[in-house]
């Protein structure tokens, strides 16, 4: 087992990775921008070392000043967390010259299903439903045109080193194509210096659906079912539950056993998430794959009662999987609540948190590194916590969401917390009948 292990990540991952770590008897290394100098990761780590200024591309996404952290502290292993460099292959690949273990996917998967056109290629090979559309990269605005006439419209262009809804455009119809093609190059030019374009049909009102997977060193995959993340805003999820209000027992099999053949089809190893779009017939089709653990992995956790930190770590350390596939036994629902202001376009609100009171309660659990003082730096991404609920049914998460919503107190600054509790009371979402497109038509003015 690994004696110490450093924390590539800021903010509540971070804290969460501590927690496992201490239970495990493992040492932790916290690393830290000079903006989260007083971020509680930094107070409960057994060490920490500053490793740039506020910018992450200085500081949390500078891998030269990472390795030397862990270096000069004895870490024998990283993890990176979600976000910054959590699915970077080079990041990967210079930990294992260095001797460091990545507790993660190796570079070549990373490389595989990290570019979204190389993983739509793999997982046709797999025999894993994907969505119809361009097999790899679109060479040429004509051969752009000539797909999306064979694909037929509507269809979604998509930047294939994309992310966060960066250099996506869905079209309507050929003369929108053009301009749809030049701005979401630029885009995805400036946000990942790479325009490399791919095309899908587009799949009108799907649920994002996606399966929590397992792998080891032996090549062994098994599944830990499924989570529902179709509301979401910007491409950026809102709210997510498990099990999802539209799975039937033939869904989650069928879906279950796609993710698997996924995962071991590329061998992989780790924690992920195969994330799949499926339309109102309940067919489904594969979107991509994220190789790192996620942010809404605490569901998961509370419905099939594991710690996915500590199955990363096992696995990492080359423990082998039973490969037995795990059911929701309960309800649990997330609702990630942002530093930004829900009235005025969900605008980022950073500045000090004046007062707190956090809610409690049997079924409530949070995730959060805030505390009453804390000044959210505005240079990073605005969630401050996770409100997770977990009941018997569905209807009883819901109240239990309602309350817990009631009770969460931040002051100072404004967050997310009014539109959590009215989507809690909103038709569709109490019915179970939401879809990706559920935001369009969500209003937070007053009824």
């Amino acid at each position: 087992m690994f004696k110490k292990i450093l924390i590539a990540n800021r903010g509540e991952i971070a804290l969460r990775v501590i927690r496992t770590c201490k239970e495990m008897g493992i040492l932790t290394v916290a690393v830290y921008s000079t903006a989260d100098e007083d971020s509680i990761h930094v107070k409960f780590a057994d060490e920490a070392v500053c490793i740039g200024p506020a910018q992450s591309k200085d500081s949390y996404l500078k891998i030269s000043n990472i390795i030397a952290a862990a270096e000069i502290t004895n870490a024998d292993a990283i993890h990176p967390g979600y976000g910054f460099l959590s699915e970077n292959a080079k990041f990967s690949k210079i930990c294992q010259e260095h001797g460091i273990k990545f507790i993660g996917a190796s570079p070549d998967m990373i490389n595989k299903m990290g570019d979204k056109a190389t993983a739509k290629a793999t997982m046709l090979e797999a025999g894993v439903p994907c969505v119809p559309g361009s097999e790899g990269i679109i060479e040429s605005f004509d051969h752009c045109k000539k797909l999306a006439k064979q694909v037929g419209y509507p269809v979604m262009l998509k930047a294939s080193a994309g992310g966060g809804g960066k250099g996506m455009r869905a079209v309507w119809k050929e003369e929108d194509l053009e301009d749809a093609w030049n701005s979401a190059r630029v885009e995805s030019k400036a946000a990942f210096a790479n325009d490399d374009m791919y095309m899908e049909k587009l799949i009108e009102e799907p649920r994002h659906i996606e399966i929590q997977i397992v792998g080891d060193a032996k090549g062994k995959a098994c599944h830990l079912s499924e989570r529902d993340c179709s509301i979401q805003r910007r491409h950026q999820k809102l709210t997510e539950e498990v099990p999802s209000p539209f799975m039937t027992e033939k869904l989650r099999l069928e879906m279950g056993e796609a993710a698997i053949k996924a995962a071991e089809y590329i061998k992989y190893e780790g924690v992920g998430t195969v994330e799949f779009l499926v339309d109102k017939n309940r067919k489904f089709y594969f979107m991509e794959m994220n190789t790192r653990i996620q942010v809404e992995h605490p569901i998961t956790e509370q419905v099939i009662d594991y710690d996915l930190i500590r199955e990363q770590i096992l696995v990492a350390a080359g423990v082998k999987i039973s490969g037995k596939n795990y059911l929701p036994q309960l309800h649990s629902i997330e609702c990630r609540i942002n530093a930004e202001d829900p009235f005025n376009d969900f605008r980022p609100s950073p500045g000090k948190i004046t007062n707190l009171h956090l809610p409690g309660g049997h079924g409530i659990r949070i995730d959060t590194h805030v505390y009453a003082g804390y000044i959210i730096p505005p240079n990073y991404d605005s969630m401050i916590a996770k409100l997770i609920t977990t009941a018997q049914t569905r209807e009883e998460a819901i109240d239990k969401m309602k309350r817990a919503l009631d009770e969460f107190v931040i002051e100072g600054i404004k967050t997310t917390i009014p539109f959590h509790r009215k989507l809690m009371d909103a038709e569709a979402y109490v019915d179970g009948n939401y879809t990706t497109k559920f935001m369009e038509s969500f209003s937070m003015e007053e009824n």
